[in-house]
């Protein structure tokens, strides 16, 4: 759909109507809602350093280091209950599995 043209200050054809200003609103709590603060992004790692993985997040990653994606999808599909979800869990899955084999970016060794 074509962005409106301004008001003609007309009282018919396409762009009728009075002429106004737009005006500048100020930002709504509403409009952060779903945004993750800093504070609440740091105890989520801190708790994912500490808890590590689920048992069905390792078994979706056994399933990804043998290149299953599909079964691996069904399984957090199974878990998570939704479609959206388990794409997102699979990701998220497959993104620490790249991680871990990074040079440098796997487990610290003493």
């Amino acid at each position: 759909m074509a962005p409106k043209q301004p008001n003609t200050g007309l009282f018919v054809g396409l762009n009728k109507g009075y002429i106004v200003t737009k005006k500048e609103l100020p930002p709504h709590p509403v409009d952060r809602i779903g945004k993750t603060s800093k504070r609440v992004h740091f105890v989520r790692t801190v708790i994912r350093e500490v808890a590590g993985f689920a048992p069905y997040e390792k078994r979706i990653t056994e399933l990804l280091k043998v290149g299953k994606d599909k079964r691996a999808l069904k399984v957090a599909k199974r878990k998570l209950g939704t479609h959206k979800r388990a794409k997102k869990k699979r990701e998220e899955m497959s993104n620490a599995l790249r991680k871990s084999r990074a040079p440098g970016g796997g487990e610290k060794k003493k």
